[in-house]
């Protein structure tokens, strides 16, 4: 019986040891023998760097080629010969406008021998040009992840290069029209809403679409112009490049305008600026967990020092990382370059 006894108490010894090995710490003060016996609890990010981990910043340039165009209803145009066109009211030839781009000019006409004119009120007056755009881009986002809506907004700061406009009518009466603005730097701000419609491996389709406004620099004459929102609609292409970094490229087609007043009463002159883009950028996400502070730590996976939980310090930027494994290495030396075309790559 007392070998039995005796048993009986080793084996409680040994499971009461057991229990302490397999338990968990809230605190390492708590830990009444050196912690490496032991698995301490992680202590997970920060509430506020859950917060900034729901934040996506992106940035982009490209190319946009806008379409200025405007028509001139209520108007006429006098074509004096060698010189540019000018505008008039039907019931005053007289009475001569210029500068209808950006800040009109009231001056007088006059009428010389061999001069074209032509009235709205017969015909379709009005003029076009083309200008190029080049676009930096940022914008700021967060997805909710249970529908995967993407909230967020941005700034774009533009040079616009704008060409002669030529008349939409009468191209072979009326010259080309030279305005005194040549090129302008466009401001806009704006509010932005997407969702991504389609995955496929590492690439993902997002359609969007951007609401907001816009200045046309100091070379306009704001007190005479109205303008309106404007609105582009977008569909980005995203290559996942690692879990927080993306690089895209994304088309869209955006639709403005605006109407410049005249001097005295009457009607205004509308003009519209709808124009097309390719954006080519990145996009950035903040990481949740901190990065390994332990410079000649190799774990490839997210991992602990103590009760800490870190992210691996060896997960390139640039390139797709699991966080539970590691994908630093995926395949390995020898079944790489030259190495793969050997039958025994040993």
């Amino acid at each position: 019986m007392k070998r039995y006894a005796a048993i009986i108490a080793l084996l409680t010894v040994m499971l009461t040891t057991a229990s302490d090995v397999l338990a968990q710490y809230e605190n390492e003060k708590d830990a009444s023998i050196p912690l490496e016996y032991f698995y301490v609890k992680r202590q997970g990010p920060s509430g506020l760097r859950k917060i900034l981990s729901k934040i996506t910043f992106g940035l982009s340039t490209g190319y946009g080629n806008t379409t200025f165009k405007h028509s001139l209803d209520g108007f006429g145009v006098l074509q004096n010969p060698d010189s540019m066109p000018k505008l008039f009211r039907p019931a005053s030839t007289a009475s001569g406008y210029s500068n209808w781009i950006n800040r009109v000019q009231s001056s007088g006409n006059t009428v010389q021998p061999g001069a074209f004119l032509a009235n709205s009120d017969t015909t379709e007056l009005g003029f076009k040009s083309k200008a190029f755009n080049i676009p930096i881009r940022a914008t700021l986002h967060v997805e909710i992840s249970r529908y995967k809506i993407r909230l967020g907004g941005g700034y774009s700061f533009e040079y616009t290069n704008v060409g002669d406009f030529k008349p939409t009518n009468y191209s072979d009466q009326i010259s080309t029209y030279s305005s005194e603005v040549s090129s302008f730097f466009l401001k806009k701000y704006f509010l932005m809403v997407g969702a991504p419609v389609y995955r496929y491996n590492e690439y993902l389709l997002v359609v969007d679409a951007n609401v907001g406004g816009y200045k046309l620099g100091s070379k306009f004459d704001n007190s005479v112009i109205k303008k309106g929102i404007y609105f582009n609609f977008g569909v980005a292409v995203e290559r996942e490049m690692s879990e927080y970094f993306r690089l895209f490229v994304r088309p869209s087609y955006e639709i403005k305008g605006y109407k410049i007043s005249m001097p005295e009463s009457g009607p205004s002159i509308s003009h519209k600026l709808n124009a097309f883009y390719i954006n080519v950028g990145a996009t950035y996400r903040i990481p949740e967990l901190r990065r390994c502070f332990l410079k000649t730590c190799h774990a490839q996976m997210n991992h602990a020092h103590g009760n800490r939980e870190y992210r691996s310090r060896r997960h390139p930027i640039y390139k797709k990382q699991n966080p539970h494994y590691g994908e630093n290495y995926p395949n390995l030396i020898k079944y790489k370059g030259k190495n793969k075309k050997k039958l025994n790559p040993y």
